[in-house]
């Protein structure tokens, strides 16, 4: 492994932003400042945590780090559990993001 942008699971979470990021864009406007931006900041987390870990140089802290990044998906699971019991998901863009 060259560097952390090697990691399939980096690539994933890659792109899993995106999604996020597609998928909100329908949000109510309402949630601009709620959900909708609780999303995507656990959603960016999860890549940006993997760089930074790799990028201290220390097995520890990357260890830290990427439990840092796994907490923050289980964060973002529940807020798109969230979104689409109050509809704002359908159970198809569900399955699709996660």
């Amino acid at each position: 492994m060259k560097n952390y942008r090697d990691l399939i699971v980096w690539q994933k979470a890659m792109g899993l932003v995106t999604n996020i990021y597609h998928h909100t864009k329908s949000f109510p406007e309402e949630e601009r400042y709620g959900l909708t931006i609780q999303l995507r900041k656990s959603s960016v987390s999860l890549p940006s945590n993997m760089a930074e870990g790799y990028g201290r140089n220390s097995t520890q802290d990357y260890i830290r780090f990427l439990r840092i990044a796994n907490g923050s998906l289980f964060e973002l699971q529940t807020q798109l559990e969230i979104a689409l019991n109050l509809g704002f998901l359908t159970d198809e863009s569900f399955s699709y993001t996660i």
